[in-house]
């Protein structure tokens, strides 16, 4: 299963907490919380092509140029699955990871999950209908292996088209 991650200027190492006007950017392989989450990726036999990253100030001021922009180049890489986050408790990165995934689900080309922890629950009240918002822990919390392995094991269940499995990962590990 080929997969896209889609972070913040932060999880992506290319900026601070303070850098909020990184540009959109992108990264071969895997970065940052995507290697946290290799074990849970083998074991449903799945790659990292790539990392999507963008600072969330930036992302608010250019959404719909980085909405449009996040699915031009899913629509080029072509993966079965992208992963946006875990947001953990960062609000504006919650929002973009929840718009991003609903953007690239919407375009048909990718299945599309977000990440996010219940602090973000603006967000989640107007997205959990839309879109699997997988629950973290907040940054530091505890949880948060279970939350990646929720994350790749509900990315496997939508790659294989497997309803019933995908229903019952999204009552168990979704908002």
């Amino acid at each position: 299963m080929k997969i896209v991650m889609v972070f913040d200027q932060i999880q992506a190492g290319a900026g601070i907490k303070d850098d909020h006007m990184v540009p959109l950017g992108i990264m071969k392989g895997a970065v940052g919380p995507a290697i946290m989450m290799e074990p849970y990726l083998k074991a449903i036999d799945g790659h990292v092509l790539a990392c999507l990253y963008c600072g969330d100030g930036y992302y608010a001021q250019n959404r719909q140029e980085c909405l449009r922009k996040y699915c031009a180049m899913v629509e080029k890489i072509k993966p079965d699955v992208v992963i946006c986050g875990p947001a953990f408790n960062y609000l504006g990165f919650g929002r973009m990871a929840a718009e991003v995934a609903l953007a690239v689900q919407e375009t048909g080309t990718s299945q599309a999950i977000a990440a996010l922890s219940e602090e973000n629950e603006e967000t989640i009240a107007v997205y959990k209908d839309r879109v699997p918002l997988v629950k973290t822990p907040k940054k530091g919390g505890i949880g948060l292996d279970r939350s990646l392995r929720a994350i790749c094991d509900l990315a496997d269940a939508l790659h294989s088209g497997d309803s019933v499995r995908i229903s019952e990962l999204q009552k168990e590990y979704c908002f």
